[in-house]
């Protein structure tokens, strides 16, 4: 199981790669078959990123120095159409904007993303140590996808048929740092349950980074994560819902939306590490049942709820969607009480997706 620790952390999942790999013509083919073939350098250079992050203070920190309010440090590359992410830096922290799209969207996503974090969760960045938030934009030709690499977010332009620029997500860019912060609170082993509940945290700060951005209510949400990425070519609205798991996207080249939301649809499979971007829809859709039977602002309860519960040590690298959804119940009664609203919408989300919870 080791080989599956220290996974590609992608926002476009490897089956849709490999159904325009298999019908996309000549130049779909090209771009989406190298897409694929990224996974294995990637996931390298992330287990050593990883590593380097929990070896001390980050560079040029003095470690005894009084701790500062926290403030974004943004550092964004241009890997202009090469795989490299040591590219020309283009922007830091307070510079004016470029006019360089792509730059200025990583830019200012990763700044809303640390807002949120400072603002909602008390957190300093990433690592909640003041972690500087590293983008890297034009990275690849035709690259169809983002990702962390364990130290920053990794942009692609899309090939502009099919994708475009996955800056333009904020919910995109809020999912994968997220995939930061659950390693660093939980190292969710990205593989079978475990794994889908790993890009389920995603999915559900991703979205709420977003929420909080538009300063939305969740019954004004629209739940749906990448909802910027497919071009107006695709029949598709996002790249996943959590109102309604597996409508996201319909279209004869990338495929249909896989994602079931109720246990009685679990996918088995060897594929996408055991179905991580497949199963994810089920924690999706619970958390998506709580957050709009409580109503107001997701984040305040529904989200404070699944934050502390990912921050539990109950929780272990290999939990299953039982298992946190025992700890959320428990986080609910601890922190709203054993009569609570929002224990009850807790043991009903879960109880809509099929995971039981015992009773407190």
């Amino acid at each position: 199981m080791t080989g599956y620790r220290n996974p590609l952390h992608c926002v476009l999942p490897p089956f849709v790669l490999e159904n325009i790999a298999a019908q996309g013509d000549e130049g779909q083919r090209t771009w989406a078959a190298r897409a694929l073939n990224r996974d294995q350098s990637i996931r390298l250079a992330r287990v050593q990123n990883a590593k380097a992050r929990g070896q001390g203070p980050r560079e040029g920190a003095d470690a005894l120095a009084v701790k500062a309010e926290p403030k974004p440090e943004r550092i964004i590359r241009d890997a202009d159409g090469k795989e490299t992410v040591t590219g020309k830096v283009v922007r830091r922290e307070g510079e004016k904007a470029t006019r360089d799209k792509a730059v200025d969207e990583a830019y200012n996503g990763l700044g809303h993303t640390f807002a949120f974090y400072e603002e909602v969760c008390e957190r300093d960045s990433i690592d909640d140590a003041g972690m500087p938030l590293r983008g890297v934009v034009h990275f690849g030709k035709d690259y169809p996808n983002a990702f962390w690499d364990g130290r920053r977010m990794v942009f692609g332009d899309g090939d502009g048929e099919i994708c475009g620029r996955m800056t333009r997500s904020l919910d995109v860019i809020g999912h994968e740092l997220a995939h930061g912060v659950t390693e660093d609170e939980a190292g969710l082993e990205y593989y079978g349950k475990s794994g889908a509940l790993n890009e389920s945290m995603s999915d559900v700060f991703g979205s709420l980074v977003e929420q909080h951005k538009r300063n939305q209510k969740a019954d004004q949400a629209d739940w749906l994560i990448g909802e910027d990425v497919w071009t107006p070519k695709v029949k598709g609205d996002a790249l996943r819902s959590m109102k309604a798991p597996g409508t996201a996207y319909d279209d004869p080249l990338i495929g249909t939306d896989p994602q079931p939301a109720h246990m009685k649809d679990y996918v088995e499979t060897m594929e996408d590490n055991g179905g991580v971007h497949i199963n994810s829809g089920i924690p999706n859709h619970a958390f998506y049942l709580v957050a709009t039977k409580l109503g107001g602002y997701a984040w305040e309860r529904a989200g404070r709820i699944w934050y502390e519960a990912l921050q539990n040590s109950a929780l272990r690298p290999r939990s299953t969607f039982s298992r946190f959804a025992v700890i959320t119940v428990r986080v609910a009664e601890r922190i709203y009480g054993k009569n609570s609203a929002e224990l009850e919408a807790v043991h009903d989300g879960w109880e809509g997706v099929g995971v039981a919870t015992p009773n407190t």
